[in-house]
């Protein structure tokens, strides 16, 4: 375990539950995970809290049994997901002019032209709650993705910008910080999950993350390397419930359970002569439901939540043969039987189930294993990737004030005649260096894990075709 690392917690409010994850990143980059806590959700409706008491108490109750997980946990600060209806995304140009064109572009250029964006004109009862960079503009360059290190005059990027009602923020943060938390960040769901479940050359290769949770379906589309889109489909695992519960004229959670058990996405895979016999209310006669009528009123519920998803890629132009990575199904929802197939045919792209365990270091349960819990891991790996950039920052200034520091120290020296030693020398420029190195580092690490796991698939390939001929 690196104990340098901090421990960071993901708090997922969702419309069926509420989960808390505590996780530490070890020295292979892995997450262990030291806290798991859940608890029903009340209060919450399509990811929107409507009931500020419930919610907390839900909140409450999850940090209550993640610290049974682990006694030892101190939990002051999480990282939210956010979702719901008021979401919306827009797309944005900014630019900015520098005025010392000799220097090289900085992280602080970079800042000052994602902070221009917060001043982006949207409707007064929304609020920012995200600006992601897309792609670099620097002078007359292209589609640049790490303009930091370069030169260049004028430098401009392609914004995504994800908005949201105030109300609906404000309510989040009440039931938060009622709860003796703080909120370190808002992100939004979508993102989360798809960190959690993506690996780099998914990012590269073109996928849509459809995370199916209890009251939203949440869209994410990446290309080449770029966020190109975000939605959020107001129906979710709670519609097809409901629509169960009055379709067959049976309990809520008599539905849900039918749902999780007999449920199928593709009706025309279930049974025919297949029923299950739920109990009669106050002494009636037991009711005898037809699985295959259940697979009905999944499946057209699932087929109007995919249309959604085709009508987002097609607004962006994102058709089959753009998505080599296919769609990766995510979320509670994504459990349900032959949902790849009913995904696979209605969308023409391929289809598989997105599980949390691409960046999970293993002993951990079976638990967090499932497609439910991939927006809270995702909000741990969001921690620590801004733990990391604030890092880098803080290392980079440092280099840069010691390199300072050094020159006007030798400029001083040798103008009032002193001599200024070959060991100093080294000093400085070992201090200016370091910065090339870690930027060289970070250039090669990608490729280098790219080309490791090549390495791998075709030795495992390779190994296959030697057993087949044993």
């Amino acid at each position: 375990m690196n104990q340098e690392a901090p421990i960071i917690v993901g708090l997922d409010i969702g419309t069926t539950k509420i989960a808390a994850i505590a996780g530490r990143k070890n020295e292979y980059g892995k997450l262990e995970i030291l806290g798991f806590g859940k608890a029903p959700s009340f209060g919450v409706q399509h990811g929107m809290v409507l009931n500020i008491d419930q919610t907390i108490k839900a909140i409450r109750q999850a940090l209550e049994n993640c610290y049974a997980s682990n006694p030892n946990l101190e939990i002051n600060e999480v990282y939210v997901g956010i979702a719901g209806h008021h979401i919306k995304s827009l797309q944005t140009r900014g630019d900015i002019v520098r005025s010392d064109t000799d220097a090289e572009i900085s992280q602080k250029d970079i800042d000052q032209l994602i902070n221009d964006q917060y001043k982006t004109v949207i409707p007064a009862s929304d609020q920012i709650i995200d600006v992601i960079p897309q792609q670099y503009i620097v002078d007359s360059l292209q589609n640049i993705t790490y303009p930091i290190g370069m030169s260049g005059v004028k430098v401009g990027a392609n914004f995504h910008i994800i908005t949201g009602d105030k109300n609906a923020i404000r309510n989040i943060n009440r039931s938060v910080e009622k709860s003796g938390l703080r909120i370190k960040d808002l992100v939004l769901q979508p993102l989360a999950s798809a960190a959690a479940v993506m690996c780099d050359m998914d990012f590269e290769a073109g996928v849509a993350i459809v995370d199916i949770g209890g009251g939203t379906t949440d869209l994410a589309v990446f290309y080449e390397g770029v966020l190109k889109h975000t939605a959020v489909i107001p129906y979710g695992g709670e519609n097809i419930t409901n629509d169960i519960k009055n379709g067959l004229g049976v309990l809520k959670t008599q539905a849900e359970q039918m749902k999780v058990q007999f449920g199928y996405a593709l009706a025309d895979e279930a049974k025919n002569n297949a029923y299950i016999t739920i109990p009669g209310l106050r002494g009636q006669s037991p009711k005898e439901i037809s699985v295959k009528n259940l697979a009905h009123i999944i499946q057209a519920r699932m087929s109007e939540i995919l249309d959604f998803v085709v009508y987002h890629l097609k607004q962006i132009g994102m058709d089959n043969k753009m998505l080599n990575g296919g769609i990766i199904l995510t979320g509670g929802g994504s459990q349900l039987k032959h949902l790849i197939q009913l995904t696979e045919y209605t969308t023409g792209v391929s289809a598989r189930i997105g599980y949390p365990n691409e960046h999970l270091a293993s002993g951990h349960t079976d638990e967090l294993t499932k497609p439910m819990y991939a927006t809270c891991v995702g909000l741990i790996l969001k921690g620590y990737n801004d733990y990391e950039n604030d890092k880098r920052a803080l290392e980079e200034n440092y280099v840069k004030i010691n390199t300072s520091y050094l020159a006007k120290e030798k400029a001083a020296r040798l103008q009032d005649g002193e001599e200024w030693t070959e060991e100093e020398e080294e000093d400085m420029q070992e201090t200016a260096a370091a910065r090339q190195a870690r930027k060289a580092k970070e250039r090669n690490a990608s490729l280098k894990g790219f080309l490791d796991r090549m390495k791998t698939k075709i030795i495992d390939m390779f190994t296959e075709e030697e057993d087949a001929r044993l």
